[in-house]
C-alpha cells in the first residue's frame, strides 16, 4: 500500500548580493542552488510522485523544474514565502534604521508583529497550514511541494504543537528536504540536505 507522505522541499540557494530580507522579492537560485536541485533529481528519480507542486516564484519553481525532470509541476501560489511588504530587500540595519519600534516589536512578538504592507507569521500560517494539509489529506501516494523556509516553519510548528514565537529555532538550510506524514500526523524528517546523503532511505510502498 502506498504512503502519503509529504515531502516539502525548501528552494535552493539564491542570489542575493546585498543580503536584503527576502519574503516574496522574486529571486533567482544561485549556482549552488541549481546544482542543488540537481543532486535532489537524481537523489528523488526513484520516487513514484502522485503530485508534484510548487511556489510560483522563481526560486521555488526553478528548483522544482529541475527536481521533476520532466515530471509536470503545478503552480500554487498559496505556497509563497511570508509577505515582507515594505520590508522587502532591506537589510536587517536598514530596517533597523527605518522601522526601531517595529522592529523591536518583531522580536517581542514574532507570531503577530507584521510589516508595513506586509504578513505576520500567524497570517502566514493561516495561508499554508491549511493548504498543505489538503494536499496531504487527499494524497495516495507521495507528494512533492517544493516551497519555502518560512512556509516548511509554519508546518512544522503546527505538526509539532510549537508556538510560532520559536519558529526559528527549527533549522532549514537551501535545498535541505523535510518529509511529514500529515495523516499520522508526524514528522519523518528534517532538514535533509541533498551533499549529506547518497539516497533517501525510503518505504519499498514508495
Amino acid at each position: 500500500m502506498r504512503k502519503a507522505i509529504v515531502f516539502l522541499l525548501r528552494h535552493g540557494a539564491i542570489d542575493n548580493p546585498g543580503q536584503g530580507m527576502v519574503g516574496q522579492i522574486d529571486l533567482a537560485l544561485s549556482r549552488q542552488g541549481r546544482a542543488q536541485a540537481k543532486r535532489w533529481a537524481k537523489i528523488l528519480a526513484p520516487v513514484a510522485f502522485e503530485r508534484i507542486v510548487a511556489s510560483d516564484l522563481r526560486r521555488t519553481w526553478d528548483t522544482a523544474r529541475v527536481v521533476a525532470a520532466g515530471r509536470p509541476v503545478g503552480p500554487l501560489p498559496v505556497l509563497r514565502e511570508i509577505n515582507l511588504g515594505d520590508w522587502e530587500g532591506l537589510s536587517r540595519e536598514q530596517i533597523k534604521s527605518r522601522y526601531p519600534d517595529l522592529w523591536m516589536a518583531r522580536w517581542q512578538d514574532l507570531p503577530n508583529c507584521r510589516p508595513p504592507q506586509g504578513e505576520s507569521f500567524t497570517d502566514l500560517a493561516q495561508r499554508v497550514v491549511p493548504a498543505v494539509m489538503d494536499i496531504g489529506a487527499a494524497a495516495t501516494g507521495p507528494v512533492l511541494i517544493v516551497t519555502h523556509a518560512g512556509v516548511i516553519r509554519v508546518v512544522l510548528c503546527h505538526l509539532l504543537g510549537i508556538d510560532l514565537a520559536n519558529l526559528f529555532r527549527i533549522g532549514l538550510d537551501y535545498g535541505a528536504l523535510t518529509l511529514i506524514d500529515p495523516k499520522g500526523p508526524a514528522v519523518l524528517g528534517m532538514n535533509l540536505r541533498p551533499e549529506a546523503i547518497k539516497a533517501i532511505p525510503l518505504p519499498d510502498s514508495l
